[in-house]
């Protein structure tokens, strides 16, 4: 059997996480210089700031130009649950979550009219929701319920919603279906910049469509999280066939 070796900027990345996780870095030192590091750990600048770049891409290290890195708090992670449509209450409790919200009628654009199956111009009631974690934005939400069904005066009035929204939960009454379609990709430009994200790192991105009885669809929600700061779970529950038992 072959055994890969890692490279060599992977252990020094396997170090310095370690002494950060631990504790022997502490969040908001200061790393000691590149020229430093490289030395201590006997390999070039381009070898070190690869491992660097591994940390900073998950959120351990903050690169500050003309200040040098800097150590950052292990990013939590949270659980979005597949098929429920909201946030893992434990997970979201334990982070302290505090949950923004803007509401306004819009009207359906683009990709909105196919996700809700309206026509173009049928007023949206848009619901705009950004996570937090202290400062640290924890991931976004733009929720669109047609017009028509979001009850009288709930445009304006963001603190009727807060507690749902808060969860990023299906907004509706319960819906007969929802459908996900998860996927991984780069952040846009507005992502990165709402969530404060460095080019490089993946965002989670989740569309989400409620459907009612009659197939009309409800609610069309776009989730998008940072890579490193999410998991997201679903379940599936298989019925068992009573005519084979």
């Amino acid at each position: 059997m072959i055994r890969s070796v890692p490279s060599r900027h992977h252990e020094i990345a396997d170090d310095l996480r370690h002494q950060i996780t631990t504790g022997g870095i502490k969040p908001g030192d200061r790393l000691p210089s590149e020229a430093s590091l490289a030395d201590r750990y006997k390999v070039s600048t381009v070898t070190l700031r690869s491992a660097l770049a591994v940390l900073q891409g998950e959120g351990l290290v903050e690169k500050i130009q003309g200040k040098g890195n800097f150590a950052r708090r292990p990013p939590h992670k949270i659980v979005y649950v597949g098929g429920w449509g909201t946030l893992d209450p434990w997970t979201a409790a334990e982070t302290a979550l505090r949950v923004t919200v803007r509401t306004e009628t819009v009207p359906a654009e683009g990709h909105l009219t196919t996700l809700l199956k309206v026509p173009p111009g049928s007023p949206l009631a848009e619901f705009f929701c950004v996570s937090h974690e202290g400062e640290s934005p924890h991931g976004l939400a733009r929720i669109y319920i047609p017009r028509d069904l979001a009850p009288t005066g709930v445009v304006g009035d963001e603190s009727s919603w807060r507690e749902t929204a808060t969860r990023f939960a299906v907004l509706t009454s319960p819906p007969a279906a929802v459908r996900e379609t998860v996927c991984a990709r780069p952040s846009t430009p507005d992502e990165a910049s709402a969530l404060r994200l460095r080019s490089a790192l993946a965002v989670l991105a989740i569309t989400r469509v409620a459907t009612d009885a009659t197939g009309r669809v409800v609610e069309a929600a776009l989730l998008v999280f940072p890579g490193n700061r999410v998991d997201a779970v679903f379940t599936t529950s298989h019925m068992t066939d009573e005519r084979q038992k």
